[in-house]
């Protein structure tokens, strides 16, 4: 595939940044250890507007409420056409043992590690851009 000389983008709103996280299952978790940012790689699903990641105990995140950046994207290697999403909101941990049950059922994570805590995030900033290919302009007329 050759890549495109000039990318143009587009923001997109909330519904549609949601949208495509819905599509993907995979993503990154920044939150404060020891007060320094730390990503981390999650599965994650979208459930009434809010992101429920699958982090486990083991890749560090407090188990108390906070604040927290999510991203994801689809972008292609050779020419950078897609998307990226990131949402920052607040993070709690999910406790009711049911609710633990249903979402490490519906998260099928596939990265290594234990899924023993889930998090949901509850979203307060959303932006996402999408990298097209720039059409040419309008010839004048």
């Amino acid at each position: 595939m050759t890549a495109p000389e000039i990318l143009t983008s587009h923001p997109l709103s909330d519904a549609e940044c949601l949208l495509l996280l819905a599509k993907v299952r995979f993503g990154r978790i920044v939150y404060a250890r020891h007060a320094l940012p730390t990503i981390r790689p999650v599965n994650h699903l979208i459930e009434d507007e809010m992101i429920v990641v699958a982090s486990g105990s083991g890749i560090g995140i407090p188990p108390y409420q906070q604040v927290v950046t999510y991203e994801a994207d689809t972008l292609h290697p050779d020419t950078q056409l897609g998307w990226f999403i990131i949402v920052t909101g607040t993070a709690e941990p999910i406790t009711d043992p049911s609710d633990l049950s249903r979402y490490q059922a519906m998260l099928r994570p596939r990265l290594p590690g234990s899924q023993d805590r889930i998090l949901r995030i509850h979203p307060e900033i959303i932006t996402g851009i999408q990298y097209r290919e720039a059409t040419a302009p309008e010839p004048p007329q």
